[in-house]
């Protein structure tokens, strides 16, 4: 029984699949616009806790560029839950929350900054999103 999913499970099954851990559009996104300012930077670096997406070695800057339906961004239109399984879901999603928090944490502690890039920031303002980046990281424009 399909319940009130819109696809079949096979589809679904093949949908979730093709969803990618790293090198997503906004991750590729960000590290083009990064790239254009003249920054330098590691990717996927599984030696720091998380392995962050983007590593700015020389502003000790870990970058995070989260899907907002996945990592839960807060009020965002793209922030949904699928109606079927709803206590399967909620639990997925309250382990990954759980563990973003504690891999920034690690991080901080370890003398990192953590920062976190929501793909709605990309998506709507990229420029925006990397000068507030580039602010956190403390350099301002160049």
């Amino acid at each position: 029984m399909m319940g009130t999913d819109v696809h079949s499970p096979e589809t679904r099954s093949y949908n979730m699949s093709r969803i990618r851990g790293k090198d997503t559009k906004p991750e590729v996104m960000l590290r083009s616009l990064l790239h254009g300012r003249g920054y330098r930077f590691r990717l996927h670096d599984n030696r720091l806790p998380g392995k962050p997406d983007i590593v700015l070695p020389k502003y000790n800057t870990a970058i995070f560029v989260n899907g907002c339906f996945w990592h839960r961004h807060e009020d965002c239109r793209y922030c949904t839950t699928p109606r079927t399984r709803q206590e399967f879901w909620e639990k997925k999603f309250s382990e990954t929350v759980l563990r973003d928090r504690k891999k920034i944490q690690q991080l901080e502690e370890s003398g990192w900054k953590a920062v976190t890039i929501w793909e709605c920031e990309l998506k709507n303002a990229p420029q925006s999103a990397l000068n507030n980046l580039i602010t956190q990281f403390g350099k301002g424009e160049d």
